[in-house]
């Protein structure tokens, strides 16, 4: 059974529209929740979006996870996205046997490409060859900048730099690298993630909704992956990675080619210094709603959750921070991947984002988004004023591909935005947009009104409240949204 044909017969949900979470969650699959029982969970305690973490794991044990939550989906009735996020040039350590090793302040250290690791001779192995783009003299952080070096030889015939130790430390097997003034540029996307991509797109249409491309340099490694997915018939949409200095200076370039957007706070932190990230997030959130592109807050939101079933209140103001500043999606990534409470840590993202919605009195305040001039900007524009004017208890918006529904959400309502579509792959790529509630209904004419009508005898909807719905002449054609009508139920 399609997700089409159970969303038709299934029973209205049980659904409060004040407990309607603006803010989503994305949660990461892991072995802590890689079961049937422990995804009706997740389900179950609010979570809008998965992220199968392409960095650990196999190829199989993703598929198996992605059909799981596919197939739970269809028993909920409720649409998810899944997340592909790629492992992307991630520059660490080898792996190494042994004791961990000691980089004492002042020593000179080799990191070679493919290499044996070598106490005696200060050599250690790394999976990336810094040698190409490395120049003397640029910076190189080790296990989360934990300790610092600098470059002191490039020798590119040797496959080799070499690193003076400035802050020293105990470094253990696998540990990353972060090389912050150095350009990747046109290398974001490596072997292995064109093989993932293909892997993806391999399970068929719908079941991957958008892939995460890691460290992102440019517009210009967006453009390029789009293409590749276009090419190999992927209808994923690209969520960019902000974590690296290099992002940060051509920003808004990059949301602007993007679909999406993840805020990496780890190496994004390593990268520009802990102080800029609080600062970052806003500008980040700030230029994706100008640009009517969605943002992903991540990294350690509830890292305290991983080994404690409580959650520290800076936590907790970090989770709150993000919805005030008027985020899409907040994340967790060990939290429920490996953790030993993940659900409790679902549930305390669900508390605190409605919590937080319901009686906060601080707005931030952006720039307007960008004027498209376009049928859809100002009609999602007058839907908005439309329904505070007249108290609207939600707002509803038929939607083929989901872009009214984006234009919608991207000004940032304190009522639900009900989307009904025709397209199961929208509805789950919508999943995880702020605000948005979707419906499957099949193509036909007042899509909106019989939806409603549905919710009505469902009890969602109550005699004398009021919607606004936003419709075409036309139904399921693209672009098509041309009506806007103020209904008392």
């Amino acid at each position: 059974m399609s997700v089409l044909e159970h969303s038709l017969i299934s029973k209205a949900p049980e659904l409060i529209l004040e407990d309607v979470k603006r803010v989503k969650i994305l949660a990461t699959v892991g072995p802590a929740t890689d079961s049937r029982q422990k995804i009706e969970e997740m389900f179950e305690a609010g979570v809008d979006g998965f992220r199968l973490n392409f960095s650990h794991g196999t190829p199989s044990e993703k598929e198996r996870t992605a059909k799981l939550v596919r197939e739970v989906s269809r028993q909920t009735g409720k649409p998810v996205s899944i997340v592909q996020d790629l492992h992307g040039p991630k520059i660490a350590l080898s792996k190494f046997e042994g004791l961990p090793v000691s980089l004492d302040p002042g020593s000179i250290w080799k990191l070679k490409y493919n290499a044996d690791i070598s106490r005696q001779y200060h050599q250690l192995s790394i999976e990336f060859n810094l040698s190409k783009t490395a120049q003397v003299g640029e910076p190189v952080f080790i296990a989360d900048g934990r300790m610092k070096s600098v470059i002191t030889k490039v020798d590119r015939q040797d496959e080799s730099i070499e690193i003076r130790i400035i802050n020293g430390g105990i470094v253990t097997s696998g540990k990353g690298l972060n090389l912050p003034d150095t350009d990747f540029t046109g290398m974001a996307v490596t072997e292995k993630d064109i093989e993932d991509v293909k892997f993806g797109a391999s399970l068929g249409s719908g079941v991957i909704d958008y892939v995460a491309l890691s460290f992102v340099q440019s517009a210009e490694d967006v453009r390029y992956f789009k293409n590749l997915l276009r090419n190999i018939d992927s209808t994923a949409k690209v969520i960019s990675k902000i974590e690296t200095k290099k992002s940060v200076l051509n920003l808004e370039e990059i949301i602007a080619e993007s679909d999406g957007v993840m805020v990496a706070r780890g190496d994004l932190a390593v990268e520009v210094g802990p102080e800029s990230v609080p600062v970052l997030q806003r500008k980040i959130t700030g230029l994706c709603i100008q640009h009517h592109k969605f943002v992903i807050i991540a990294t350690q939101m509830l890292a305290s959750m991983t080994a404690s079933p409580e959650p520290t209140r800076a936590e907790v103001s970090d989770i709150a921070t993000a919805v005030i500043i008027g985020a899409d999606c907040v994340m967790l990534s060990e939290e429920s991947a490996v953790g030993s409470y993940p659900i409790e840590a679902i549930s305390t993202m669900k508390k605190v984002i409605l919590y937080t919605q319901k009686n906060n009195a601080v707005e931030a305040i952006f720039n307007e988004p960008k004027k498209q001039e376009t049928i859809s900007e100002a009609i999602s524009a007058t839907v908005i004023s439309l329904g505070r004017i007249v108290g609207a208890v939600a707002l509803v918006v038929e939607t083929k591909s989901g872009a009214s529904a984006r234009h919608v959400s991207g000004h940032r309502p304190k009522r639900p935005v009900i989307a009904v579509t025709s397209e199961a792959g929208t509805a789950q790529q919508l999943s995880i947009v702020y605000g948005i509630k979707s419906f499957i209904r099949p193509v036909e004419k007042m899509a909106a009104t019989k939806l409603t009508n549905w919710l009505r005898r469902g009890g969602v909807l109550g005699s004398g409240d009021v919607i606004v719905t936003a419709s075409g002449y036309y139904p399921g054609k693209v672009g098509g949204t041309d009506t806007i009508k103020v209904r008392i139920i």
